[in-house]
């Protein structure tokens, strides 16, 4: 999805990922692409289908009756809450029933900025993504919840974060795996079992420091899912 920075230097510049985002000093505005959308769906889903819009920070505008039965809503929206998993959610709320029709009409001024999600304290850029502020928090907490019941669990423990810039909006810590290490040992020999948890804490903290987390594939589907 493409949106348009004006920077400062009046110049426009086209970008396609978070990872063209320009320095937030350089940049006077940023603007997203805006759609016109209709839905035809039975009268009964209305009220759940005008919620559905106006949380994707939708605009509503007429209602028409195709007949007794079926309605036309017409609305606004911004392209980034119609592309994940918009029609996926008016199926839902409809019972199958609703149909949507879309086009793109023009960019609009939004306070946009870049969400990054940190695994292990480590930018996983095929995370990143560009979001309404107002969103921040919530797409965050979803996406780090979402990867601690994904992410299996490593012999560390592994903090998941969401951050937009240097401030942390949300976290979890996807616990270690626990190994006993003393479980063969038998009788009173403290000193050596204090040795064996000694020796197996510096492990794990040279693990921290060394450690790839490996991320299964079905939790890059997952995270665009609200």
């Amino acid at each position: 999805m493409a949106y348009e920075v004006a920077l400062l230097n009046g110049k426009v510049k086209i970008i396609h990922s978070p990872q063209e985002l320009p320095e937030s000093s350089t940049i006077e505005q940023i603007r997203e692409p805006w759609v016109k959308a209709e839905i035809v769906s039975p009268k009964e889903y209305l009220g759940s289908l005008m919620s559905l819009i106006r949380q994707r920070h939708g605009i509503l505008g007429n209602t028409e009756y195709l007949d007794e039965t079926r309605i036309v809503l017409h609305f606004e929206m911004p392209l980034a809450g119609l592309i994940t998993d918009f029609y996926d959610k008016i199926k839902s709320v409809s019972s199958g029933y609703a149909s949507l029709n879309y086009e793109v009409s023009n960019f609009r001024a939004a306070d946009i900025v870049r969400l990054d999600i940190l695994i292990a304290e480590e930018i996983v850029e095929a995370f990143s993504m560009l979001v309404s502020k107002d969103d921040t928090h919530e797409i965050g907490k979803h996406i780090v919840t979402k990867l601690k019941d994904i992410i299996p669990r490593q012999q560390f423990a592994v903090k998941l974060q969401a951050a937009v810039g240097s401030k942390i909006i949300a976290a979890e810590r996807l616990s270690a795996m626990r190994k006993d290490v003393t479980a063969k040992l038998y009788g009173g020999d403290v000193t050596r079992k204090r040795k064996l948890l000694e020796k197996q804490k510096k492990g794990k903290k040279k693990m921290m420091a060394m450690g790839k987390v490996e991320i299964p594939a079905r939790a890059f589907l997952e995270v665009l899912k609200r």
